[in-house]
């Protein structure tokens, strides 16, 4: 999980390259077709089924996962950068809902339930406090409409991670989950292109020079990133897994002032502090519960 968020850092920063020629709706589409191709690729030359059994879940996890980055994206172009990345880091808070909706209703029928560990959900909440001071969202009176999608996004979000968790432990192979979101990606990022150019509200471009290596870079980040992270909530508790997503944030702040010149405060380095000891609580926990 540690690698996979460096690797969807590295895909924000090609995002934020390509971005300033294409449209978010393209950005969607080349992230995956780039998946398809290079697990199409893998999988022929290896000679990896692609056939799936359940291919519901597959539905439902690329669903959520398109719809939720579509909201982000929505809400990235009507909000401060900082509060529609915020809003979006809200999924590891939303998974711990659910999980704790889910102990509370398995115990009201009369079952036994796993606990949610006390300090694993601590360990969340110093993550979100150390995210709000690097990003410090704001929100205006009348963005309230534009507050819901981006709060949507990370529900959603939370729900497509459990989707994932599920596929792995239904047997489904790494490949193929990413595979298939790839595909729901690769078409909805066509469709909403096409919608656009229709409407008039945005006109295809076809990428010049450079662009087309940030948006190769972007989707081949994004793939691996998407393998590893797959992985990591088929194998791991997916609390601690949420936990150490934060870390995200925290490769993202170092890269923007590395490659962007962002400028640096101390309340920022404040909260990467708070989100590094946060996925280092996280994974020492996970570790404990690994041994016991």
């Amino acid at each position: 999980m540690v690698l996979a968020t460096l690797l969807f850092a590295a895909m924000g920063v090609c995002v934020k390259l390509a971005s300033a020629q294409v449209s978010t709706a393209e950005v969607v589409f080349f992230r995956g077709l780039v998946g398809v191709l290079f697990i199409g690729a893998l999988a022929w030359g290896r000679g990896l089924p692609l056939r799936t059994r359940v291919p519901a879940m597959h539905f439902w996890r690329g669903f959520a996962g398109v719809v939720a980055l579509s909201l982000w994206f929505y809400a990235i172009a009507k909000l401060p950068l900082g509060t529609a990345v915020t809003f979006n880091y809200t999924s590891s808070v939303w998974m711990a809902v659910f999980f704790v909706l889910q102990t509370a209703w398995l115990r009201w029928r009369g079952q036994s339930p796993t606990p949610v560990p006390r300090p694993l959900l601590l360990a969340i909440a110093i993550g979100f406090m150390g995210v709000a001071l690097v990003l410090r969202p704001t929100l205006a009176a009348d963005q309230w409409l534009e507050g819901l999608m981006g709060l949507a996004s990370g529900m959603l979000a939370a729900w497509a991670y459990l989707q994932v968790m599920q596929l792995g432990r239904a047997g489904e192979p790494e490949y193929r989950v990413v595979f298939y979101f790839s595909v729901f990606g690769t078409v909805a990022g066509l469709l909403i292109s096409l919608v656009m150019s229709q409407s008039g509200l945005h006109a295809w471009r076809l990428p010049q020079g450079l662009t087309w290596v940030w948006l190769i870079g972007l989707g081949v980040f994004a793939t691996l990133a998407q393998l590893l992270m797959t992985r990591a909530y088929a194998r791991g508790e997916a609390l601690a897994m949420a936990s150490l997503q934060y870390l995200g944030i925290a490769h993202a702040f170092v890269l923007g002032v590395l490659l962007f010149d962002d400028p640096v405060d101390a309340l920022a380095v404040v909260g990467t502090g708070l989100i590094v000891a946060a996925g280092v609580t996280a994974t020492r926990l996970r570790s404990g519960r690994a041994r016991a």
